[in-house]
């Protein structure tokens, strides 16, 4: 719970930072810029928001790390949804109002996750989680676009070094294997979700055509 609440910060208050000319910029999301990244973020606030007051007396069935879909198709921006996120970003107009949104609504998330009872059925997407951990499966999810935001912004600072950590464990164990040790967690993620190609010698160290290169990438949904 705590970590949901630091990553999240991080990443709402980098954005809150961004001078204007940078929401124009390309972001780590295919066909995607970064004002549209931000506005997926609003509507991210608004799940989890949603989510938190949606109870349920069923058992859970899914956990932080079962509570994602896993596909080996990375997306190629042409998503109804994603189309329509570029579409209200563009609706905007100016980046301060944006900013504001996200900040209101982000805001208002991260205080329900501060209040919410860790042990609260809460319902999702047709699936039962406890709070803490669909706020826990959300780690990563707010790691992963703290990684797309700074893709292209080198003087933006990246991701908690704990929530980096934390997000490679989850994809680990949703790949059921280890990334080498000589992998940074930030290149462990970007690397294993397809946000960028490995390397020549990353792919060698990855392993051969039965080796963990083979199940690149793990495209989270």
């Amino acid at each position: 719970m705590d970590l949901f609440s630091r990553s999240w910060t991080a990443l709402r208050t980098a954005v809150a930072e961004l001078p204007d000319e940078d929401f124009a910029q390309p972001s780590g999301c295919t066909g995607w810029l970064v004002r549209d990244l931000a506005c997926h973020l609003v509507v991210d606030s608004q799940d989890v928001l949603i989510t938190l007051v949606t109870p349920a007396e069923a058992e859970p069935t899914r956990d932080a790390v079962t509570y994602w879909e896993v596909t080996g198709t990375p997306p190629a921006g042409d998503d109804p949804l994603d189309a329509l996120t570029v579409r209200l970003a563009a609706a905007y107009r100016e980046p301060r109002l944006l900013k504001f949104h996200l900040d209101d609504v982000g805001s208002a998330a991260g205080r329900a996750a501060e209040l919410a009872d860790p042990g609260l059925r809460v319902a999702t997407r047709g699936e039962v989680l406890t709070a803490g951990d669909y706020l826990s499966a959300y780690v990563l999810e707010w790691t992963l676009h703290h990684l797309d935001l700074v893709a292209h912004l080198p003087n933006v600072a990246g991701p908690p070094a704990e929530g980096l950590a934390r997000s490679r464990e989850m994809l680990e164990r949703i790949a059921r294997a280890a990334f080498p040790a000589s992998f940074s967690d930030e290149a462990a993620l970007l690397v294993g979700t397809g946000r960028r190609a490995p390397t020549a010698a990353e792919k060698a160290e990855l392993g051969g055509p039965g080796g963990l290169a083979a199940r690149l990438p793990f495209v989270l949904g």
